[in-house]
């Protein structure tokens, strides 16, 4: 399924951010929280997003990091937001 390869993608670029030396230890913490949270099984896909689209939004803000860790942020975001879209859809093709 196309949305589970990207949520995929997704969670190795939180990974890879979650591990750089050269974002903040508090904003590591909170990417690292947001990757675990796609990972969750409990929750429905929507939820997971919105959860981790909401603690993206708020450390992005954070005055600390790089302009280039926010661009991935935001690129992160995007992306979150373009899976939920293609849910979406399905679900109203599916409702029709």
């Amino acid at each position: 399924m196309h949305g589970e390869a990207d949520i995929t993608q997704i969670i190795e670029i939180l990974q890879d951010l979650s591990i750089d030396r050269k974002v903040p230890r508090n904003v590591r913490s909170v990417i690292e929280d947001a990757r675990k949270e796609l990972m969750r099984t409990e929750e429905n896909l929507a939820t997971k997003i919105n959860t981790t689209v909401s603690m993206l939004d708020e450390i992005s803000n954070d005055p600390n990091i790089q302009s280039f860790t926010r661009t991935q942020i935001w690129n992160v975001v995007s992306m979150l937001e373009a899976v939920e879209a293609e849910e979406t859809e399905m679900q109203q093709g599916y409702k029709m």
